[in-house]
């Protein structure tokens, strides 16, 4: 079972291990066999070996954005966090991930949900 602590804790490193792009921190995240997806109608990317390459081939500026996420909702070894992603040019988006968890602690399967904020006065 899952804890919101660990989900914490897991949330806290995948902040990181996007902000340096280090492909172990990344790896360390994801099961063997984990299935990510950065929006729920797009096919999965199979793989702790694939989602590692996703990441590394497309890139934030370093700088360019700031992260907040934190566990919503807990139910076994699932959950869903809840958080807002800001970046340097104004955008800010809204995020929803639902996560599973093995037994190792590691994500095995993630899922995006993600919706930009109106610009102020919009």
């Amino acid at each position: 079972m899952v804890t919101a602590q660990h989900v914490q804790d897991w949330l806290d490193s995948y902040t990181e291990a996007w902000r340096t792009y280090d492909p172990e921190s990344i790896g360390d995240l994801f099961a063997t066999d984990a299935a990510y997806a950065y929006n729920p109608w797009d096919e999965p990317i199979l793989g702790r070996q694939a989602i590692v390459a996703s990441w590394l081939a497309d890139q934030d500026r370093p700088g360019s954005w700031d992260a907040e996420y934190h566990p919503a909702l807990i139910d076994g070894d699932e959950a869903a966090a809840r958080g807002r992603t800001r970046y340097a040019s104004g955008a800010a988006y809204e995020n929803l991930f639902l996560l599973e968890f093995g037994a190792d602690g590691r994500c095995s399967r993630f899922v995006e949900w993600y919706m930009e904020r109106p610009a102020a006065g919009a």
